[in-house]
């Protein structure tokens, strides 16, 4: 994990474990995919945005695996915790939109 403060924005860099998903053992370590970039809640009224990169894994074919994460709100780059709160405070959803005439919440 790393952890940077950018123009005021907090910026953590974190990297799957290296666990072979459901606990295979014909599976070796293959980098990572492309990052993930997950709008999260602000801290201390920063920003704060989580770069995830999930590990890739090869099998005995040559194919490509890796743990599927549900991470994301659907229809959003924010993290489920952060958009069920966004809806839920300022009535933004991923499937409807802001509520005319509210106030764009941590300068999102």
């Amino acid at each position: 994990m790393k952890v940077e403060v950018e123009n005021g924005v907090i910026n953590i860099h974190l990297d799957e474990k290296t666990l072979a998903p459901e606990d295979r053992t014909d599976l070796t370590p293959n980098g990572f995919y492309a990052v993930s970039k997950i709008t999260h809640f602000p801290i201390c009224d920063h920003k704060t945005i989580l770069h995830v990169r999930r590990r890739r894994w090869k099998d005995a074919d040559g194919k490509s695996v890796g743990k599927n994460w549900d991470l994301v709100a659907d229809g959003t780059r924010f993290s489920k915790e952060f958009a069920a709160f966004l809806k839920d405070a300022y009535g933004y959803g991923a499937d409807n939109g802001s509520i005319p005439g509210a106030p764009i919440p941590f300068g999102i």
